[in-house]
């Protein structure tokens, strides 16, 4: 893994990547940058056959709190084309760590903004910090949360995403679990055992199965409902046929732990 500017990675011997966002003085706040180290890091995570799962964290006092203010400016001096290409990039990455082939549990220490929500919203479970505060606050700057909108309208749902984005006003940490922007809320101290009794849960599981169930949640989601017997069919066939469910069933049948729980 390279070394990157705007991120921190850390691997662990589990499998467990530690991902994150490392502009602290900044507040974690998106700019071009950052969007194209978190587009390199998120490749590199899919490929990598030792990683079972990604935790993503912000350094500092916030998650994220959005749009950096450097990069508003520096879009205005842009044309139409460009501020095309510039949201595009960013589009490009939320769909990447939405489409990743393993578990991305988000560490929601401290508040979160705009593309910050936009961060929360692709990742698969969400522990969150008492003291976090969270906004979709692009309409009070004039501007719309249009990239982050299809990840933040998939996790909370239309209704929920217009009592959010309408107002842009901020929200504390109870709320953004009620309307399921966050899995669950623990209290400051408590946010790294929580953690890291999610991820210990998720590393019982096959990484493969993993894989193929994310990507059958989002092809159940796409397909329509009169195709769903047969699209399901054939997953399963699929699984029952793979290397890890062959190896599963032969270890439930013996009694026996599958590879995946023995590190073998």
């Amino acid at each position: 893994m390279p070394d990157f500017e705007n991120l921190t990675l850390d691997i662990d011997k589990r499998g467990v990547a530690r991902l994150t966002l490392n502009r602290p003085d900044r507040h974690n706040a998106l700019n071009a940058a950052l969007i194209a180290d978190l587009a390199l890091a998120t490749a590199q995570l899919a490929a990598d056959v030792s990683v079972r799962l990604v935790v993503l964290g912000g350094a500092g006092c916030s998650f994220c709190a959005g749009g950096d203010i450097g990069w508003f400016r520096d879009t205005l001096a842009l044309d139409r084309a460009e501020r095309v290409a510039q949201s595009a990039d960013l589009g490009h990455m939320l769909a990447a760590f939405a489409h990743l082939p393993k578990p991305l549990i988000g560490r929601i220490h401290g508040p979160a903004y705009g593309g910050g929500i936009g961060m929360i919203a692709v990742c698969d479970v969400t522990i969150g910090a008492h003291v976090a505060r969270f906004g979709l606050t692009e309409v009070r700057l004039g501007l719309i949360p249009a990239n982050i909108s299809p990840h933040v309208i998939a996790r909370i749902g239309a209704a929920r995403a217009r009592a959010t984005m309408l107002s842009g006003e901020t929200f504390d940490a109870e709320h953004a679990e009620r309307i399921g922007l966050l899995d669950r809320v623990v209290p400051d101290s408590d946010l790294d055992a929580a953690l890291d009794g999610v991820v210990a849960a998720h590393l019982e599981a096959a990484p493969g199965a993993v894989a193929a169930t994310k990507a059958l949640i989002r092809d159940v989601e796409a397909t329509l409902p009169a195709d769903h017997v047969a699209l399901t069919s054939e997953r399963l066939a699929d699984a029952w046929d793979s290397a890890e469910g062959r190896s599963g069933i032969d270890a439930f049948l013996s009694r026996q732990t599958p590879p995946w729980r023995s590190g073998k």
